[in-house]
């Protein structure tokens, strides 16, 4: 028996490719606003940073923190980017879906 990685859930995959497109912006709150703009529903932030800390810990992404900031009462935000595992974890999915016909707007 292979011991694959599990597969991505809806709300891994989202939040991976929301750090993606916010590229060195990639904290909590725009993760959250990203998925909501883009998907036209929202996630708890609650839920956002249970995500983030078990991507992190399957090594999907990482996280660094950043220089405290007076807007937030002198605490620092931690930013996170996708790994080369969430990569490769994220195109794998990618080519499961890609290419089926309802998906590009063509009917089966």
């Amino acid at each position: 028996m292979s011991k694959d990685p599990p597969l991505l859930a809806q709300a891994e995959m989202l939040v991976l490719i929301a750090a993606l497109r916010l590229g060195k912006e990639a904290y909590g709150v725009p993760i959250s606003r990203e998925i909501e703009s883009q998907v036209g529903r929202g996630m708890a932030i609650a839920a956002i940073y249970a995500t983030l800390a078990r991507l992190e810990e399957r090594g999907l992404m990482a996280s660094e923190l950043g220089e405290p900031t007076a807007v937030r009462g002198g605490r620092a935000k931690t930013y996170f980017k996708v790994t080369a595992e969430g990569m490769k974890q994220l195109r794998a999915s990618q080519r499961f879906w890609g290419g089926v016909p309802n998906l590009e707007g063509r009917h089966a």
